[in-house]
């Protein structure tokens, strides 16, 4: 992880040069790129270990470049990590859906982007160490999932879910019935001090349920405590 190359598409300067400072620190190569033409070119040329791609870029939006990344086979379990300068539910759920791993609104912390970062790596790291004996599928109703091939599916139809997504719906499939707060589902799928609002786990929540569709019903929320999948 310590030489992780991570590549950076955002437009603005002043924050390109911070996080070239923050991430040096990290022992991360920094890739630069101010639009997505560049990023997407960076992307083919030298093979990141994780993208962090803001939302708002000049032309070809971020939303954009990330559909073209997840339609890439060699691309589509790329960790990405979402900026945005506004935290609109919608635009949020759009990058979700299309496949990010996590998001941090603006202004933000660079040593949280860090973190995210991170953990992004760690993720992906713990999947390319799995050994074929350690996989294991779970299965509730038409409801399917297959920790070693890193696939979901309902009602026979393969699900396109993000590292997080795919995490969480793993620990409550591991727990059918058991009710889990959010801060319980955040220790489980990101580590205990992970820098990471409740309301984080609810746009995941939501983005999962609409990726499932009718199999989203299967996720039931629990007023004042948090989430259970239906035994």
């Amino acid at each position: 992880m310590a030489k992780a190359n991570v590549l950076i598409i955002e437009d603005d300067p002043e924050i390109q040069e911070l996080l070239s400072f923050t991430l040096a620190k990290e022992g991360w190569t920094l890739i630069a790129a101010r639009d997505g033409e560049a990023g997407l070119a960076a992307l083919a040329s030298s093979s990141p270990d994780c993208v962090v791609l803001d939302i708002m870029l000049p032309g070809m939006d971020g939303l954009e470049v990330l559909r073209r990344v997840k339609a890439e086979p060699s691309w589509k379990r790329l960790p990405g990590v979402m900026t945005k300068a506004r935290g609109e539910e919608s635009d949020i759920v759009a990058g979700l859906e299309l496949g990010a791993d996590d998001y941090v609104v603006k202004p933000y912390s660079p040593k949280v982007l860090a973190a995210r970062i991170r953990a992004a790596l760690r993720r992906r790291a713990d999947l390319s160490v799995q050994s074929a004996e350690d996989a294991t599928v779970l299965a509730r109703g038409e409801l399917r999932l297959d920790s070693g091939r890193h696939e979901v599916s309902w009602q026979g139809q393969v699900v396109l879910l993000s590292a997080t997504e795919f995490a969480i719906l793993e620990f409550l499939l591991r727990n059918p019935g058991w009710v889990f707060s959010r801060s319980q589902i955040i220790d489980a799928v990101k580590g205990r001090d992970y820098p990471v609002t409740d309301r984080s786990v609810d746009v995941q929540i939501l983005s999962l349920r609409k990726k499932l569709g009718d199999g989203g019903e299967m996720i039931e929320t629990v007023r004042g405590v948090g989430y259970r999948l239906k035994d």
